[in-house]
């Protein structure tokens, strides 16, 4: 064999050499790599994470909280204290929140109870109206971004020595009442809660601890914080819808300006419909009792003769009396507000003594009521 051949041979061999390590090498790292993928414990693992991701449920979005028919849960302490000062002016956040700038505004609910009943939802509808958004009667964003609190809608008030000397029991007889010094309130509680315009039930909530037979002027009572209510501007038109037992008042361009629920006659004879007008304006007036109105009570029928009643809160016509041009008829006060809307009068139309009160400096003699079915 040649030199070259021989070289050639050499190299055969060099190269035959590599290959058999190059191909070691890659068997080698291909079982290895193999093996791990095909590890029993890794497969399951890797299943198992796999499977659970797949399997695991979405947590539940919250369910909306159901409408609550009773008072909202507020709290007790100081509004001032539990709401800072900076918060306001804001939009109001609850129907209690709502009644409460509601009232303010002259759009009343009757007694502030935090439950959106059919009066609340009546005074927001007229509240809307004169906000010109659509009347639904819903506390939606838009119209909570238009019934904004200006201030906190809680405080703490305090009877007056003045005013717990003057409470008094009520007689339960017209000839009682009549000997009375005033039809004044007779306990804390109702004049705590006319003053609010609340529901007693409301206040009582508010004010668990608080006993209501102990009142001193040192005690603080939570309540709505409405105050006295001034409307701008001077009424045209007072109408009265028998149907809906609600009273408005605009002025006149026919604008909304005040909104009250009211109470009308039992008997549809005594319903006067049609255009009448203001006669007298009195607040604190006295009242005289007719035994011929009152046919159904058996001292009426037995007393046979007129009584003049003091004035008070608990006088028959409440605080206030407008007088119409149609004998014996007007708009009233009464003792007992809680029923006003709910139940029928004699023939006038009755109104909340706050509310009697307010509508009582915006009448005027002359100014038209219109009374419609």
């Amino acid at each position: 064999m040649s030199a070259a051949g021989k070289s050639d041979h050499k190299g055969l061999i060099i190269l035959f050499v590599l290959f058999l390590a190059i191909g070691g090498e890659l068997k080698y790292q291909f079982v290895s790599r193999h093996s791990a993928r095909s590890s029993p414990d890794t497969a399951v693992k890797i299943v198992e994470a796999v499977t659970e991701t797949a399997a695991r449920p979405k947590p539940p979005s919250p369910a909306p909280a159901p409408p609550s028919s009773k008072p909202a849960q507020l709290p007790r302490e100081d509004p001032a204290v539990a709401i800072p000062a900076e918060a306001y002016p804001r939009p109001v956040a609850t129907w209690l929140e709502a009644q409460i700038e509601l009232a303010r505004r002259a759009f009343s609910c009757g007694p502030i109870d935090g439950v959106a009943g059919s009066q609340s939802i009546a005074a927001l509808r007229a509240f809307q109206e004169s906000a010109g958004l659509p009347p639904t009667g819903q506390l939606d964003a838009e119209t909570r971004g238009r019934l904004v609190l200006s201030a906190p809608p809680l405080a703490r008030i305090s009877l007056t020595t003045g005013d717990l000397a003057g409470l008094q029991p009520l007689s339960p007889t017209w000839l009682g009442k009549s000997q009375q010094t005033a039809l004044a309130y007779e306990n804390a509680l109702e004049m705590a809660a006319e003053r609010t315009h609340a529901h007693p039930a409301l206040l009582q909530q508010l004010n668990p601890a608080l006993d209501w037979t102990a009142i001193t002027p040192a005690t603080t009572v939570l309540a709505p914080a409405v105050g006295p209510v001034a409307l701008p501007g001077k009424a045209a038109l007072l109408h009265i819808s028998l149907e809906d037992h609600i009273l408005e008042v605009r002025d006149d361009a026919g604008n909304l300006l005040a909104h009250f629920p009211v109470s009308i006659a039992r008997e549809v004879a005594k319903r006067p419909a049609g255009e009448l007008h203001v006669t007298v304006v009195i607040p604190n007036p006295d009242y005289t009792f007719d035994p011929d109105v009152f046919s159904e009570s058996a001292e009426a029928r037995e007393l046979g003769r007129k009584l003049v009643l003091p004035p008070g809160p608990n006088n028959p016509v409440g605080v206030a009396w407008i007088g119409l041009d149609r004998p014996g008829y007007g708009i009233h006060g009464t003792p007992t507000p809680e029923l006003v809307g709910r139940t029928e009068s004699h023939g006038c139309f009755r109104l909340a003594n706050w509310d009697a009160r307010t509508l009582l400096g915006l009448a005027w003699v002359g100014l038209p009521v219109i009374v419609e079915p």
